[in-house]
């Protein structure tokens, strides 16, 4: 109480000070401009300033309060509009994901109009009309999106490839994936999306020449590279063969011949793709273009994939085929494949016996379909019925692990 008397006191004091100050030192203050002329002591034209500031103050504000409390209750003002457009894209995105596809569209295309960059807004908003059925107005959503924003031409065109599968048009996929390849020859997402549709249309000539771009966007192991570069160019070597297959079978060849002559060295002496080229010859009936080439590439690789297609040729000379053949058993006497492939080229030279000891050595070491069915054969072709007969069981019921399960029957319900 006591610092409060105190407090009224020293103010008393200062007003009082400050009036004795006014009355001592009143000032003047003379503002002439024109036919107009003002006159007045200093203090009151501080007074009167300082009044017309609070005016001032006064209305500004008042009209500031106005205006929001105008904006608020507007439904056509500014603020609304902003506040209806942001609800609309959350909505809209909200909807998108949720699978609500016309309510998507129908909230995504409402916030696009209120954006200057509404990109992501067109693109899903092109999803959704894709996925009701609405391909044009899908497109003319892209092209309003490349409009209002040119710079984003690689993401538009990659929504676009994604509308077009969906609606099974791969063509057109694959058009408008190689036409962003040809401006942005190193985008990775570009070249991923396009080496996978290329793969699953078997376009193999044009994932060979996409190959290259491939090693350099580095967004692949070299070992997904490496199966990229297998497949394409042995699904080459296949569709080279078949070109002309239903009408010439040397025409089909030749073109078989310039196809693999289009590998490089290092990729001819690949067993993998060695092994694709010889299937292709057997496949054409080139024998001993197949014998020969497999010959050479067994000499340093006994690769299996390789033994089972030499198992599978006929040479001019079966008798030295055959001998040559077994000179690999001192480097790989417990090998399956080299075994069934032996006792094949046996039976090439009408070697029943030696046959015989060549598919039971196989078989001892591993349980093989067709090794069962190829001593099989040869058992019932010898005479021995009931074992040939056991054989072809087991052959079978060994191919029929790598079968697909049957679909089970749906249980009956008793019925009183």
């Amino acid at each position: 109480m006591k610092r409060i008397y105190l407090i009224l006191l020293i103010v008393v004091a200062c007003a009082a000070a400050l009036g004795m100050f006014i009355a001592e030192h009143t000032g003047y203050v003379l503002i002439s401009w024109k036919s107009f002329r003002y006159e007045s002591s200093l203090w009151v034209f501080l007074a009167v300033l300082s009044g017309l500031i609070a005016v001032l103050y006064g209305l500004r504000t008042l009209i500031k309060m106005t205006l929001v409390s105008s904006g608020l209750i507007n439904p056509w003002s500014s603020r609304n509009q902003s506040r209806r457009l942001r609800h609309a894209a959350e909505q809209g995105i909200l909807d998108l994901a949720q699978g609500h596809w016309k309510n998507a569209l129908r909230h995504l295309r409402r916030a696009a109009q209120g954006e200057s960059k509404p990109l992501v807004y067109l693109l899903g908003a092109a999803n959704a009309a894709e996925k009701l059925g609405y391909s044009q107005e899908a497109d003319e959503l892209l092209e309003q999106a490349l409009i209002k924003q040119p710079s984003a031409e690689v993401a538009i065109a990659l929504t676009h490839a994604d509308l077009q599968l969906q609606r099974a048009d791969d063509i057109g996929a694959q058009e408008t994936l190689q036409a962003m390849h040809e401006l942005h020859p190193e985008h990775p997402e570009v070249l991923l999306r396009l080496q996978a549709l290329l793969r699953q249309r078997q376009d193999w000539s044009a994932l060979i020449g996409l190959l290259p771009a491939l090693r350099k966007c580095k967004r692949l192991s070299s070992e997904q590279l490496q199966s990229i570069e297998y497949q394409a160019w042995s699904g080459r070597l296949a569709s080279a063969s078949l070109v002309a297959a239903g009408q010439d079978s040397q025409q089909a060849l030749k073109s078989l011949d310039n196809a693999w002559q289009e590998l490089s060295s290092k990729l001819k002496h690949d067993p993998q793709l060695v092994a694709s080229y010889c299937t292709e010859l057997l496949r054409l009936n080139a024998q001993e273009q197949a014998e020969s080439l497999l010959r050479h590439a067994l000499k340093n690789n006994l690769n299996d994939e390789l033994l089972e297609l030499y198992g599978r040729t006929q040479a001019k000379d079966s008798a030295r085929q055959l001998q040559l053949a077994e000179s690999w058993l001192k480097q790989a006497p417990d090998n399956p494949i080299l075994l069934r492939a032996l006792g094949r080229l046996s039976l090439r030279n009408q070697l029943w016996g030696k046959a015989r000891d060549y598919f039971e050595s196989s078989l001892r070491l591993h349980r093989q379909a067709h090794t069962c069915a190829e001593l099989a054969r040869l058992l019932s072709h010898l005479g021995d019925t009931q074992r040939s007969n056991q054989l072809f069981a087991e052959s079978f019921q060994l191919l029929e692990q790598s079968l697909p399960a049957l679909p089970q029957p749906a249980l009956q319900k008793d019925t009183p």
